[in-house]
């Protein structure tokens, strides 16, 4: 009729168990969608976009949409650790592209730069009358 004291232990025991499992698998189920790294990603991407990136930069810049892409899939599977991790990979593929835009463009003003020192050179020669 009564349990005994080891019986009692052994069913706390199994539903503490239970209630502990049902507690993670809650845990686990509720980890908040990454808005944070999305947002950081989509303002990255267009940081990027506004500075030509997709013409100096496109497949760093392809390769950060496609990866917010995949992070806005990994969402709506609810997988959001996925989803953090491939907005974080946006983000930086699309830092990536706005600092390889910055250096083709500063090759650009360089090169320019070396052209015209170098028609001034000659003009200068041209002007004093010497020749090499």
């Amino acid at each position: 009729m009564y349990a005994t004291f080891s019986q009692r232990q052994g069913l706390r025991l199994r539903v503490a168990t239970v209630l502990a499992g049902a507690l993670m698998a809650t845990a686990c189920a509720s980890t908040p969608a990454p808005t944070a790294q999305i947002q950081a990603a989509q303002q990255a991407i267009a940081s990027a976009e506004r500075t030509d990136a997709s013409r100096h930069a496109a497949a760093e810049l392809g390769a950060a949409q496609a990866r917010l892409a995949s992070a806005n899939t990994a969402v709506q599977a609810k997988e959001m650790e996925a989803a953090a991790r491939l907005a974080d990979e946006s983000r930086v593929e699309a830092d990536l592209a706005t600092a390889r835009t910055a250096a083709a463009k500063a090759r650009i003003v360089n090169d320019e730069m070396k052209r015209s020192t170098g028609t001034l050179i000659d003009e200068m020669q041209r002007s004093s009358g010497e020749s090499e």
